[in-house]
């Protein structure tokens, strides 16, 4: 079975990698990218060879469902997903699976076994079944309260008080809407995953805006925009050129 990989986290693609060599040897993969755009022409250059797509859905310049609408598949597609509020409409483009971010073996095993009884043509759940499963991820618990250090105190900071989380080094920070900063233990990876993806929105590298903390949002350059939060704060805060498209489709959905 030829299949393409579409994902624009390396460590992700490497680990996906490893996996599929490991249990699905069937699997040859004739092709991978990371953006929108490299997906298309892939799409269009492999596809009378193409039999399995394993995507991403958020991609460094939009979403990879942005690409099926150009150029519909008639295969498999199994999307990973980090609880995105785009995996329903994932699965109306012939998503026979999903894989959680961070992704492990059994999920992988179990996408696979399911599109190996698909190909012998045996029932399987349907999809309105797997919509539900869905949902209930997607109303999972985030992360609403963090526990910073003052001096020799512990407080308890509520995430809806906080207006960004940034990075400085080797160090995360939070800064309240009262701009009070606090140290915290939490890479900014991690901070993605248990942060609801409705009301924070990673800008860049350094950067995870709370969309009730932004004042106003401004036209920086041709490809990038600079968010100015509700707090007084000295640095710029810039949405990376590739999280542009990404970040409008969240700034008007997110509620």
């Amino acid at each position: 079975m030829k299949a393409i990989i579409i994902e624009d986290e390396k460590p992700a693609s490497d680990k996906l990698k490893k996996i599929l060599a490991e249990i699905a040897p069937e699997i040859e993969l004739i092709g991978e990218a990371t953006t929108v755009v490299a997906m298309l022409e892939l799409l269009e250059a492999k596809e009378d060879e193409i039999e399995l797509i394993l995507t991403d859905i958020k991609l460094k310049d939009g979403l990879s469902l942005e690409a099926f609408k150009k150029h519909p598949v008639n295969v498999p597609v199994i999307f990973i997903t980090a609880y995105d509020n785009y995996a329903l409409e994932a699965f109306r483009s012939n998503g026979v699976d999903y894989l959680l971010k961070p992704i492990d073996r059994g999920a992988v095993e179990q996408s696979i076994e399911k599109l190996r009884l698909l190909k012998k043509g045996a029932a399987v759940q349907p999809a309105n079944a797997i919509e539900n499963v869905l949902k209930s991820y997607l109303q999972k618990d985030f992360k609403n309260r963090f526990m910073v250090k003052v001096g020799e105190h512990i407080r308890s900071v509520k995430t809806e008080d906080v207006a960004f989380f940034y990075a400085e080094g080797r160090n995360g920070f939070i800064v309240t809407n009262t701009k009070a900063r606090y140290v915290i233990d939490y890479k900014m990876e991690t901070l993605e995953e248990i942060l609801n993806p409705k009301s924070f929105f990673r800008a860049n590298r350094t950067y995870i805006i709370n969309i009730d903390a932004i004042k106003d949002v401004l036209i920086y350059s041709v490809t990038r925009l600079r968010i100015v939060p509700t707090v007084d704060w000295p640095e710029e805060i810039v949405v990376s050129r590739e999280k542009v498209s990404a970040f409008k489709d969240w700034f008007n959905d997110a509620s």
